[in-house]
């Protein structure tokens, strides 16, 4: 994904710049990302996304911001790029189960906690449920917790 993103920063704002006689970047800062453990946070990170512009105030609900994929995910679009993850598809039998427990977790919000704990991840690049769940003993490189506060204890070795 980081890879994919340098060669849109690449190519797509090269071509948007010259196109619009412009200079400088598209977008604020670096793209972040983060691994998660779906079967803890999948429903959690996805409402987060789609309460994100809510946040920003760019919209009064989820399904007025047009980048969203809130109205396929409950339904009232179809959307040919999103695929929708096995749990998504285990929330209900039907389309309309799923689609109605959907709005459900969006609707019902993410308490402050899990907020601050999306948020902090993303930021800082660790893994979100890496402690325990399907990460845990999984090898790769994102730390899950933050470190231990101020400077490692060094062994010091005495020869014989």
């Amino acid at each position: 994904m980081s890879t994919m993103m340098q060669g849109v920063g690449r190519a797509y704002v090269r071509y948007f710049n010259d196109r619009y006689k412009r200079s400088g970047t598209l977008w604020e800062g670096r793209f972040k990302g983060t691994v998660i453990d779906s079967e803890r946070y999948l429903f959690v990170c996805m409402a987060y996304i789609e309460l994100n512009p809510v946040r920003a105030g760019l919209a009064a609900v989820p399904g007025e911001y047009p980048w969203s994929s809130y109205l396929h995910n409950v339904g009232q679009r179809q959307d040919p790029l999103v695929r929708e993850h096995s749990l998504f598809w285990a929330l209900g039998n039907t389309p309309f189960a799923r689609e109605a427990a959907y709005r459900d977790i969006v609707e019902a919000g993410l308490p402050k906690e899990k907020l601050s704990e999306v948020t902090d991840a993303t930021l800082r690049g660790w893994a979100l449920g890496g402690t325990g769940g399907s990460l845990a003993g999984k090898n790769f490189p994102r730390r899950a917790t933050p470190m231990a506060k101020g400077r490692r204890k060094q062994s010091i070795s005495v020869p014989n």
